[in-house]
């Protein structure tokens, strides 16, 4: 029995499963590329760095030389004043303003000394921040002529098969069982109770003391249900006060005293939304259900 149910399954998803294997390895090829963002961009965000740079030596008179780009993504800001740089505060002036220009994560800052063009701090930063090398964090660079050279670097990502498969096959599993459980034919749903009565717009169900007006539910007392079975047997008749106290609380020896005008009291509330209803009181003689 189980092989055949396993047969079964196998015969009904293998074309589906074998499409999606065709399309993964189609998406698998597929390369999502991350261009840097447009020269003048770069070239602002830049200045705003010196700007900073400058600032945080207590220079507020100083102009920022222009930025020169050096091609292929390079660019290069040169002070013509000595300064000194921390590491720390370098990256984040620089991360602060590209971020601000909404510039790309993914380069290359290198800091070079005028007098011999040798590097004398360099740091890498990718767009995931935490997988960036910076080195040397808390040592200063002493006061010196600086060349700041940024590099941006295109990031080209593939598509692994595992990213499109698994949640591909899991869905398109999941829909089959669902055409496949919808399609059987639906168990027809059996009556609430055979001994429902209809009193005006409300349906009452003596075996399970309640009242249904268009799917609103009334909860009824045992003693309530009792009653409204009774003026239900005999609509729009008196009945005596004496045959519904026996009915109701006398033949199970109980002694009823104001009882019976409490609860038809209750009764009449919860019909009292049905203005074809009526439960009134005959004087001296007993109650009434007058249904139009």
């Amino acid at each position: 029995m189980l092989f055949t149910i396993l047969m079964k399954l196998t015969r009904l998803f293998l074309k589906p499963i074998i499409v999606l294997i065709l399309v993964s390895m189609v998406l698998q090829s597929c390369t999502k590329t991350q261009e840097p963002a447009t020269n003048q961009v770069v070239k602002i965000a830049l200045r705003d760095v010196g700007h900073q740079l400058l600032l945080s030596n207590q220079d507020s008179t100083t102009v920022v030389p222009p930025i020169q780009d050096l091609g292929d993504n390079h660019y290069q800001l040169q002070f013509n004043t000595r300064l000194s740089i921390h590491p720390d505060s370098l990256v984040q002036q620089v991360k602060t303003s590209f971020k601000k220009a909404n510039l790309p994560n993914n380069y290359i800052t290198e800091v070079q000394r005028c007098s011999d063009n040798q590097v004398a701090y360099s740091y890498q930063m990718k767009q995931d921040i935490e997988q960036g090398i910076v080195p040397c964090s808390g040592r200063a660079l002493k006061q010196d002529c600086y060349t700041i050279t940024v590099a941006f670097y295109t990031i080209k990502t593939t598509t692994s098969f595992a990213y499109y498969t698994i949640p591909l096959a899991l869905l398109i599993i999941g829909l089959l069982l669902f055409i496949k459980l919808r399609s059987k034919p639906k168990a027809i749903r059996q009556p609430i109770s055979t001994n429902a009565k209809t009193i005006g717009s409300y349906t009452f169900y003596p075996e399970q003391n309640k009242l249904i007006k268009q799917a609103k539910v009334i909860t009824l007392s045992k003693k309530e249900c009792e009653l409204l079975s009774i003026f239900i047997a005999q609509p729009n008749q008196v009945i005596k006060r004496k045959t519904l106290s026996k009915r109701v609380w006398e033949d199970h020896g109980v002694v009823v005293g104001r009882s019976l005008d409490t609860y038809i009291s209750k009764l009449r509330k919860k019909l009292q939304e049905d203005q074809s209803i009526k439960l009134t009181n005959v004087h001296g003689v007993g109650y009434k259900l007058e249904v139009e």
